[in-house]
């Protein structure tokens, strides 16, 4: 009788392999609103996230919007602060030049602050995004 030899299978737990672009595309796309985007060859989405980003940005800046800088005091200044910063290179560009300075004085200087806080979130969406698309979650 041929002597069978088992052998014992141990469970092969592999992690998925994590691709330059799925950290590479997400912190440019943060840092140039669109860019995430593009470097993926996703050109019309690339284009219009960050037509759609600067133009709410450029705009919110010429109503005279306020840009708020990080603090630790009121909870709005901190979620405003916030959504600001998800604007990336546009954000740290205008706290270089000092701009934002707008004194919400009238509602084209809210509807200003508005715009930017808005451009930021839309940012941090097309971040998330532009990784989704790195690790082939979405198409």
């Amino acid at each position: 009788m041929p002597e069978t030899i088992t052998r014992k299978e141990t469970p092969v737990t592999s992690k998925p392999a994590t691709s330059n672009m799925s950290v590479f595309a997400p912190a440019i796309g943060w840092l140039i609103p669109g860019a995430g985007h593009l470097i993926q060859k996703r050109w019309i989405r690339g284009l219009l996230l960050m037509g759609s980003v600067v133009i709410m940005f450029v705009l919110g800046l010429l109503m005279q919007g306020r840009v708020y800088r990080p603090n630790g005091g009121d909870i709005l200044d901190i979620l405003g602060f916030v959504g600001d910063i998800g604007a990336g290179g546009l954000y740290i560009v205008t706290r270089a030049l000092d701009a934002g300075h707008g004194i919400v004085a009238h509602a084209t200087a809210d509807y200003g602050t508005k715009y930017i806080i808005v451009a930021g979130l839309l940012n941090f969406i097309s971040v998330a995004d532009a990784y989704h698309i790195a690790i082939g979650k979405k198409s």
